[in-house]
């Protein structure tokens, strides 16, 4: 099978944008094909799976993370999760509405928030997981085994680049 590994029109665009520029082009295809494949990975999960649930893709990562470890402070989640506070507040907000996940006080500091999961929303997550793989083998199909190791590994490489950079 031929596979089409040619760079698409945005990368051709932005190339002739910073062709004047010193900028190491390698690294700039790579950072900017991972944010391009993200977000249409996220937009499918929305529009093919989560929307029907009311959920957008923050909302299902959020309920996920609670899913395999558990109930968690809200400072913890917003963490785990990848996103700022007063972002995890609106998905919790959503979340809570829908029955998802409630919210209770802190044992020891009643300041503080524990997010956790309710049965209808530990529930959901066991039920649209599967849908979700079915669309990551869908996205991933034309990869070779060898392929997705060797992605997984360097997309590893990155962020503990990342989280060893801060």
């Amino acid at each position: 099978m031929t596979r089409d590994t040619s760079p698409v029109r945005a990368e051709r665009d932005i190339r002739r944008r910073v062709k004047n520029l010193k900028v190491d082009l390698a690294a700039m295809d790579v950072a900017h094909n991972i944010f391009r494949a993200s977000t249409a990975m996220r937009n499918r999960y929305e529009q093919e799976i989560l929307k029907r649930h009311k959920l957008t893709f923050t909302g299902f990562t959020t309920l996920w993370v609670l899913w395999v470890w558990g109930s968690m402070e809200a400072y913890q989640l917003a963490e785990e999760v990848g996103i700022s506070k007063s972002t995890l507040t609106g998905a919790v907000i959503n979340l809570e509405r829908l029955g998802f996940i409630e919210r209770l006080a802190h044992t020891r500091d009643r300041r503080r928030v524990v997010i956790r999961s309710t049965r209808r929303g530990k529930h959901l997550v066991r039920t649209l997981y599967p849908q979700v793989n079915a669309l990551e083998r869908i996205i991933t199909k034309d990869l070779s085994k060898d392929e997705k190791k060797g992605l997984a590994k360097g997309l590893r490489i990155l962020l503990h680049t990342l989280e060893n950079e801060v």
